[in-house]
């Protein structure tokens, strides 16, 4: 679960990571009156949505009056921003972060991530920050300093003072740095979070290291641990889609293609757009129903993928250990007596009851397609895309 600039700030703040003086504000007359609030003569206007790259498509300002954040805020409000890390729909933008300028002299990269090959927390740091690290590791590779942090020792003062002097912080800075860096992996460890990232970690005309950036993920699977951090989630933010199959338990997956996919495994899924994509077609989303699939469950999955208006056929796949083939083959059925419709459907069934489930199937009288293999299912239903387009 990804939280809000402003959020992310707010938790850094409570574990002892300096941050500029700020407010939220839901209306451009809101956001007119923090800058009174928040005092000083220059203040930074921001759009919260869930992605980076805000910068470049319009999303951030440097304001010199009340009435330059309220006109500027009244463009935000309602606007839905495309970044390079957005589809095409972009993110709805509810809510602006305004605070107050600060004067920078440097800027840094710093970011606390799960590393999966050494099972360890990775801290990423770099002396270039306020860009991309995805494109400071394609043009500048030397320029990343990656640490590994023992989860029994924690990270150690002789860690984060050899990371400061790499980003060539001065003796005056290193303490603060330490501070900081310390911080930030308190709050990755106690909350359960996936990422913590300051992103430009600045140092002011002052001297002084500042966030001026910060993003927060966190653990799906933790969540129940923190409600407190469970009420962060912004629903706009989501994909109404994807959120809702998460709600109900289905690990889902919007795609841009038109053959919607319902699987068994997330292997087998894997599998499945692979060879959809060998037959000529593409997959429109990841959906894997999970091991024990009850008819009503496969009926949830199937109101799920007819939800994306985008999808043009259905492609059934499961191979049945803990599932069983007709619970399957009855969502199916079920599935056509409660939902309208009106797209082909392509079912494999392979594994435990298998005969009982294709029993289901060939007397429902329904017009499903089915197939023996994989490879088979995704011809068909490939084909039939094809017939339906040039019908």
């Amino acid at each position: 679960m990804d939280i809000h600039e402003y959020q992310a700030k707010e938790i850094l703040a409570r574990f002892g990571v300096p941050v500029p003086r700020g407010g939220l504000a839901y209306s451009p007359e809101q956001a007119a009156y923090r800058s009174s609030e928040i005092g000083g003569d220059r203040w930074v206007v921001k759009a919260q949505i869930h992605s980076g790259g805000r910068g470049e498509v319009g999303g951030v300002k440097v304001c010199a009056s009340d009435s330059e954040i309220r006109d500027f805020a009244s463009t935000l409000f309602g606007r839905r921003l495309v970044t390079k890390q957005t589809d095409e729909r972009g993110k709805l933008v509810g809510r602006v972060y305004v605070e107050q300028a600060a004067d920078i002299d440097q800027e840094m990269y710093l970011g606390f991530v799960l590393d999966r090959t050494s099972e360890r927390v990775m801290v990423v740091a770099s002396a270039e920050g306020g860009m991309e690290i995805e494109e400071l590791s394609e043009s500048h590779p030397e320029a990343i300093l990656r640490m590994t942090i023992d989860p029994a020792a924690g990270f150690i003062d002789y860690q984060a003072r050899e990371l400061a002097f790499g980003l060539g912080l001065d003796a005056g800075q290193v303490a603060e740095a330490v501070k900081i860096f310390k911080a930030c992996y308190r709050a990755f460890r106690d909350y359960d979070a996936t990422m913590v990232e300051i992103n430009p970690l600045i140092v002011t005309g002052a001297g002084k290291l500042m966030a001026l950036d910060a993003k927060m993920s966190f653990d799906n699977n933790a969540l129940y641990r923190h409600q407190e951090i469970s009420e962060l989630r912004d629903m706009s933010q989501e994909d109404p889609i994807e959120a809702g199959a998460a709600d109900r338990g289905l690990a889902y997956v919007s795609l841009s293609g038109n053959i919607g996919c319902m699987i068994n495994g997330a292997g087998l899924a894997m599998a499945t757009m692979d060879m959809i994509k060998l037959a000529g077609g593409e997959p429109a989303n990841f959906l894997d129903i999970g091991g024990g699939a009850s008819p009503d469950r496969v009926l949830t999955a199937f109101r799920t993928v007819l939800a994306d208006p985008k999808v043009e056929a259905i492609l059934v796949n499961i191979f049945a250990g803990i599932n069983r083939c007709d619970w399957v083959a009855e969502g199916v059925v079920q599935a056509y007596g409660k939902l309208d419709i009106e797209i082909p459907v392509i079912v494999r069934l392979s594994g435990t009851n298998e005969a009982q489930g294709k029993k289901i199937l060939a007397e429902s009288n329904l017009p499903i397609l089915t197939a023996d293999t994989l490879a088979e299912a995704a011809r068909i239903a490939v084909e039939t895309m094809k017939g339906k387009a040039a019908a």
